[in-house]
């Protein structure tokens, strides 16, 4: 397959693209490079360019005839949502308009959606099944929901099918060390952990121990950015082989406490994590789980790195990679 990946230089779109080319396929990158790293994909591969440039969408498209179309570029920081919502809207919506569309001039009809979790919300019941309400509470979750409604409508009139992913908590790296998370900021709980455990971060803040769970901290479910790709690559065949728009919750169906990835974290990494308690942040529910089984059954998805200590575990050696080059460029 020739697939397009947008966003294919950061975190999850690097490792997608990685996955393409052992798999046999032949990705082709677009990316800006605003959040991305241009070392996180071959050269040869990259297109530089925005998804608001319509004639660098043309021009991409033009040049290649794609089988599918992922896109992995959306802002995805939920405080930074509330304090700038144009910027959330102009890029996760406006700018997904204009690569769908693209994808009508030019006759692509398969895409796959990068979507979220907090299209759902305050959770009325875990694990979060497809049939739950979707009620976002914030700039980020509704962009993200409205595409999903965007992309029904598309289905609809136009006759581009969609599988949109809703993705839980991302975490882990390449089981090999090549690539890994790299947020500016880092605001996602492993990393940040890890950075505390490495030393480029003092300490870790819990924000807050008086939730109702069994530890008092949030408990979320973190899955292995090699079985979120799985499931992408998944979803795309199924498109493919001519199977209807859908949309799939990806999880392992394991939540975990805040307290139990420090302490895994210290178990990996061999050393004692300092950890300050702060406040609760407004809106975060006790938990948050996600029921895979749709994806399970539909995809034939299976979950191969599932367990806390292997997700740390590979996540810590990229920790390990990132704070070598910091002190050696220091």
């Amino acid at each position: 397959m020739k697939v397009l990946v947008v966003g294919g230089a950061g975190y999850i779109g690097s490792h997608m693209v990685q996955m393409l080319l052992e798999r046999g396929h032949e990705p082709v990158v677009f990316d800006n490079l605003s959040s991305g790293y241009r070392d996180a994909v071959p050269e040869r591969l990259l297109v530089e360019a925005d998804l608001a440039d319509e004639g660098a969408l043309d021009a991409v498209f033009g040049a290649h005839r794609f089988d599918g179309v992922m896109h992995f570029a959306s802002f995805i920081q939920v405080g930074e949502s509330v304090r700038e919502p144009a910027k959330y809207y102009r890029n996760n919506i406006a700018n997904t308009l204009n690569l769908l569309d693209a994808m009508r001039r030019h006759g692509a009809n398969n895409f796959i959606f990068s979507s979220t979790a907090a299209i759902f919300g305050e959770p009325d019941y875990v694990p979060i099944d497809e049939r739950h309400p979707r009620r976002p509470i914030n700039p980020y979750g509704f962009s993200k929901f409205a595409i999903e409604q965007v992309l029904a409508d598309y289905d609809r009139a136009y006759g581009l099918r969609s599988s949109c992913l809703r993705y839980f908590n991302a975490a882990g790296a390449d089981p090999q060390g090549r690539i890994g998370e790299r947020h500016e900021p880092e605001t996602h709980l492993i990393p940040l952990v890890l950075q505390a455990a490495s030393g480029r971060r003092s300490h870790i803040d819990v924000f807050g121990q008086d939730y109702d769970t069994p530890d008092g901290t949030c408990i979320r479910d973190y899955i292995h950015i090699i079985d979120l790709c799985d499931a992408h690559l998944l979803a795309l065949d199924r498109l493919i082989a001519g199977a209807p728009s859908s949309a799939y919750n990806l999880g392992n169906g394991n939540g975990f406490s805040v307290k139990e990835v420090i302490d895994t974290a210290e178990a990996v990494s061999g050393t004692v994590i300092a950890r300050n308690v702060a406040a609760r942040r407004a809106g975060d529910p006790a938990r948050l789980v996600a029921d895979a089984s749709l994806a399970r059954s539909e995809l034939r998805w299976v979950p191969r790195f599932d367990d806390l200590a292997t997700i740390v575990r590979h996540a810590w050696a990229w920790e390990q990679r990132m704070a070598s080059g910091a002190k050696r460029s220091a």
